[in-house]
């Protein structure tokens, strides 16, 4: 029986190789491993980073790797990326989505026809979180913010300032997942009809992690049904934004309100894929932000010299609105306030360029040839992919000196927001990609941007922090690599009590 079964695969993998695809003389060089369909995902999915780079080093820029079943052009040289970006129509992003945002979140697709003008309308509620729409939403979340903090953390530090300037610990990343989770949650759908928070946030958060941990297997497109208890938890999770239920809620930002009018619209859309939707939502709004969070708050409190300027910068800000004590009052930063924290800006920047490990991806549309610089092309057939990783520019020490060192005034010079940044002595236009690139960007980069700033901005000023001794560096889990920012390895125990000076 064994011995037939060697058999059948052998055979298996003797046909794909006669039927494997063959590199044509102008194209990229082609790696398909010796894994029929898989090729090269499971090293990718090991370390992309690094995985990437031994392929450069042997391939050059450019080389087409098959990964699950895709064959996918990277494009390794950053003074490339313009070339790429602009081919806006052979190139285009939303196929891809189109095909995994569906399967991931359980909404049918958009762009099938069934739902006509649906895509567009969505497209444009993304506006709804820059310009004024963004100034009332940052407003929204600095008052959620205190409200998490005032009621959770700043009652019982207060509560404990007797007792000698007690300590509390907590896990770094919980800490920022709970606070950030809830914050952002409220910002978004708005309060429960008899109460100012939701009741059982902490089990909605709890199902949303057990999700998060199976996103990498869903966006890789195997079925939900091999994936155990996952197809139940995520139908938990879509029934908490059911239409009866959300209708409750009041302040719900203006961008949740035009989406859920924009599913009105649409008849044969179901009540639970229009949960769907919204769910969707929620794991955009918080799925990097956290992580990100967290980063910037674990270089901060590990770095002494970079918590000090930026609370020296914070504090400057309010001492120029004439707030000098804050004991039982709540703080509030204007936009301008906010813009204005040069080197707290700098910092999340920095964190994120240490930290994100994002892939921009387009689908190839027809069989081109894509010019690149000067005369250099290559050709690319319909179907594939071309991805930018940028996780390897952001690493590259021509473009950054010591790219593995946190600096924290790294995107500071002159006093002001430095963007000089060079490969091959040429001006990069793209040098920080944690949120995409052109017209793809995260439509609400602004936003995640500004509660990172708020939240650090709360704990500078309440709280006195630091790493509990005796732990290890903080490493990144690369198992997610081209899914964003990546999550840390093992998290870590830090202690706060409320400053005390």
């Amino acid at each position: 029986m064994l011995a037939f079964v060697f058999l059948v695969l052998f055979s298996l993998c003797l046909f794909s190789r006669l039927v494997a695809r063959k590199r044509r003389d102008d194209e990229p060089p082609l790696i398909t491993g010796w894994i029929p369909y898989l090729g090269k995902a499971v090293e990718f999915g090991k370390n992309a980073h690094m995985f990437l780079a031994a392929h450069k080093e042997k391939h050059g820029d450019i080389f087409t790797i098959l990964i699950a079943g895709k064959y996918i052009t990277f494009i390794m040289n950053p003074l490339l990326y313009p070339n790429v970006i602009k081919h806006g129509k052979q190139l285009d992003f939303h196929e891809f989505s189109d095909q995994v945002a569906p399967v991931t979140f359980g909404y049918p697709p958009v762009r099938s026809g069934k739902f006509p003008g649906m895509d567009e309308q969505i497209q444009r509620s993304f506006r709804l979180l820059q310009g004024d729409s963004l100034t009332t939403l940052t407003e929204n979340m600095m008052g959620n913010l205190m409200l998490v903090f005032r009621q959770d953390y700043l009652r019982e530090t207060e509560e404990s300032r007797d007792q000698d300037g007690a300590w509390r610990t907590e896990s770094m990343y919980q800490f920022c997942s709970s606070v950030m989770f809830e914050a952002t949650f409220m910002t978004m759908y708005g309060q429960p009809e008899y109460a100012c928070r939701h009741s059982g946030m902490s089990t909605l958060r709890e199902q949303f992690v057990k999700f998060d941990n199976m996103f990498p297997l869903l966006i890789a497109q195997i079925p939900i049904s091999l994936l155990g208890w996952t197809k139940s938890i995520r139908e938990e999770l879509i029934n908490y934004f059911l239409p009866h239920r959300m209708s409750r809620w009041s302040n719900t930002s203006q961008f949740i309100k035009k989406r859920a009018e924009v599913f009105e619209q649409y008849d044969c859309l179901g009540d639970v894929d229009k949960a769907a939707h919204h769910f969707a939502i929620l794991w955009a709004s918080v799925g990097n932000t956290i992580p990100a969070t967290f980063w910037a708050m674990y270089y901060l409190v590990t770095h002494q010299e970079a918590l000090a300027a930026v609370f020296k910068e914070i504090q400057n800000v309010l001492n120029l609105s004439g707030i000098e004590e804050l004991k039982n009052r709540d703080i509030t930063f204007t936009k301008d306030q906010l813009d204005g924290l040069l080197y707290l800006e700098s910092a999340i920047n920095e964190s994120l360029r240490l930290s994100s490990a994002s892939m921009n991806i387009r689908v190839v549309q027809e069989d081109f040839s894509l010019r690149l610089a000067g005369e250099r092309s290559e050709a690319v057939r319909k179907g594939d992919v071309i991805a930018l990783y940028p996780q390897s520019m952001h690493m590259d020490p021509e473009i950054y000196q010591d790219p593995e060192v946190f600096k924290f005034d790294r995107y500071v010079e002159d006093g002001k927001e430095k963007t000089d940044f060079y490969k091959d002595g040429q001006k990069l236009k793209y040098y920080r990609m944690p949120f995409g690139s052109g017209s793809t960007k995260c439509p609400g980069r602004y936003f995640a941007i500004n509660e990172i700033k708020q939240f650090l901005s709360l704990l500078l000023l309440y709280f006195d922090m630091e790493v509990v001794e005796g732990q290890k560096r903080v490493t990144l889990d690369s198992s997610r690599g081209g899914l964003g920012i990546l999550l840390p390895a093992t998290d870590v125990r830090f202690r706060y009590r409320p400053r005390q000076a």
